[in-house]
């Protein structure tokens, strides 16, 4: 199946849906105190998804039951919300979530530590980040899609493990669409990238080995030794001058050219 190219109406769509999810993201992160249920954060984003107008694209995907995946520490993805699981100082959470803006998605995730968190979890949470800007490098018009790949790739030194079994993905109109973009070094670079193309890149970097466990919720991923893992994803767009990261405020944008683009 072929990789769509976005019209400019899409685009600017897309783009649109990509500053709402910023600003929840944005918002998420500050609501997070120690003692909360991952519920009680499902909650909150499902309301603040819905505050802007938007479809939690979460909700209900292939079944899952919640609005954002929250993965506590060890849990790499998909982790499911729970009155039960209560978020403690020095935990670091993945939230991974989307939204649906008329017909058009976004999805971006981020991991926030939860209080005052440790340096090895500061440094896997701030690596991994960097590993994502290490991949928009290669993110141009004319240039190889694995290329984007290698490059998160050879960022993820220190002797973390990336995540093989998830990859990131297309999207638009669906949240799921061609292709697969995997983190890791591929045999072949992979196709042309082209102006238009909205992609969602996202490392998943573990302290310890790249191999994961599934849970039998048939959903949760778990590194496979029990060590922290961080998760960082933005929906791109390609464009003829370089990568428009489109899942993140206008301000946080600025910032994130400044500080990254140039690692």
């Amino acid at each position: 199946m072929p990789v769509s190219i976005k019209s400019a109406k899409e685009i600017e769509l897309m783009r649109t849906a990509g500053r709402i999810l910023g600003r929840v993201h944005e918002e998420l992160a500050r609501e997070i105190v120690p003692g909360m249920s991952t519920l009680d954060i499902d909650r909150i984003c499902e309301e603040l998804i819905r505050s802007y107008g938007c479809i939690p694209s979460f909700l209900n995907y292939e079944g899952f039951p919640a609005s954002v995946c929250v993965s506590v520490n060890d849990e790499v993805v998909h982790g499911i919300p729970s009155g039960r699981r209560i978020v403690k100082e020095g935990d670091i959470i993945s939230l991974d979530t989307g939204v649906i803006y008329k017909g058009y998605q976004s999805d971006a995730a981020r991991t926030v530590g939860v209080g005052n968190i440790s340096k090895q979890a500061a440094d896997l949470i701030e690596r991994t980040k960097l590993c994502f800007f290490a991949g928009m490098q290669y993110a141009k018009a004319g240039g190889r899609l694995f290329d984007i790949s290698a490059a998160i790739d050879s960022h993820a030194q220190y002797g973390y493990g990336v995540v093989r079994d998830l990859v990131g993905h297309g999207i638009g109109r669906n949240m799921h669409e061609p292709p697969e973009i995997p983190n890791f070094r591929q045999r072949f670079r992979g196709i042309r990238l082209r102006p238009g193309m909205t992609l969602a890149v996202e490392p998943m970097i573990n302290i310890g080995t790249w191999r994961v466990n599934w849970s039998s919720n048939g959903w949760t991923v778990t590194t496979a030794d029990g060590s922290l893992s961080a998760h960082y994803e933005n929906t791109i767009l390609i464009t003829r001058s370089g990568p428009e990261l489109l899942s993140v405020t206008e301000e946080e944008a600025e910032n994130l050219n400044q500080m990254y683009l140039a690692v």
